[in-house]
């Protein structure tokens, strides 16, 4: 199976502010594993994109598009689950 390229947004350094450490960990280990299994169990495709899935990681949510066509993956937001669909 091919791995998929993980790109993130550079608005997520803002989306990380005020998360710990160690949430910080799991967050970017879950995203890593994205890119041998795009659609992990647990991950639920978002409706309104044809691209958009998210991966809940404890109270916290990452919000990601599948590009099959170009082997990528792209981070879009991540936040706490009260937060990260607002706006």
């Amino acid at each position: 199976m091919v791995s998929y390229k993980i790109e993130w947004r550079r608005s997520i350094k803002k989306d990380l502010k005020g998360i710990s450490k160690t949430e910080i960990s799991k967050i970017i280990g879950a995203v890593e594993s994205l890119s041998e299994e795009p659609r992990p169990t647990g991950s639920k495709k978002l409706s309104g994109s044809e691209f958009t899935y998210r991966i809940r990681i404890g109270n916290y949510r990452v919000i990601y598009e599948i590009h099959d066509e170009t082997i990528l993956i792209e981070v879009v937001k991540m936040g706490h689950r009260k937060d990260v669909y607002k706006g």
